[in-house]
């Protein structure tokens, strides 16, 4: 994509917005989104230990839903952040089950592709849609080789006010973004730990010394697709 054909995009999306909403700039809102507290010196990434996760536990799946104001339906009724995969290994016949959710990339494609700049990653390495410059091109979803995306179809009622959302828009996992912005933790990592699984582990891949860190050094964690060389947030240990 070049940067004149981005910029038409990126004002075509504008000027619709504007005529919905007279009065209202939607790069002021982009500015007002991104003035957060997140800095380059920190990257949030989470570590799934598939040996704690186990077949048939939805904590995670509930958590999520719950917190970012999801119906849980999935298909054209509503969106998805995290799912279950089950796998199995065909040479020793070894099951395991893992969640799977936007994988946070260092190198996003889904940014890459996107033509009004809606689909941005934070300076600590969060990967967010900006609702208010999506045009539901759906360009992301294709590009995403994780099917981490979702588009929402339906008209959206009882929004949380701290997690906005939008017909006609694409949408994924934000590691919690909201409670991440105060302090605090993914609700799906707070859930597993509740279920005394501790399966997830989330901090700053960045500080060598956090426990996220540590561990991802003496698990020697993985990705999935290595091969793309997306340098992903989110890691496994055990697959």
């Amino acid at each position: 994509m070049n940067p004149t054909r981005r910029q038409f995009f990126g004002t075509t999306a504008a000027l619709a917005g504007m005529a919905v909403a007279p009065g209202l700039l939607l790069t002021e809102i982009r500015q007002a989104n991104s003035e957060t507290q997140a800095s380059s010196k920190v990257r949030w990434g989470m570590l799934v230990d598939t040996t704690r996760c186990v077949q048939g536990c939805t904590a995670c799946v509930s958590a999520c839903n719950t917190e970012n104001g999801l119906s849980g339906r999935i298909g054209p009724d509503d969106s998805q952040w995290i799912r279950k995969i089950e796998l199995k290994e065909k040479t020793t016949g070894r099951a395991l089950s893992l969640p799977v959710m936007c994988q946070h990339c260092a190198e996003p494609p889904c940014v890459d592709v996107c033509p009004t700049g809606a689909s941005f990653k934070r300076a600590d390495g969060i990967v967010l849609v900006d609702r208010h410059l999506c045009i539901g091109c759906r360009y992301c979803m294709m590009a995403c080789p994780y099917k981490a995306r979702s588009f929402v179809h339906e008209p959206l009622h009882d929004q949380k006010p701290d997690v906005p959302r939008g017909q006609g828009c694409v949408e994924s996992c934000t590691l919690c973004v909201q409670r991440v912005d105060r302090g605090e933790g993914p609700a799906c990592v707070e859930a597993c730990k509740a279920e005394g699984r501790e399966a997830l582990l989330f901090g700053d891949v960045n500080d060598p010394n956090s426990a996220i860190s540590r561990r991802m050094r003496e698990a020697g964690a993985k990705q999935i697709r290595a091969d793309l060389q997306l340098d992903t947030g989110v890691r496994y240990q055990g697959i």
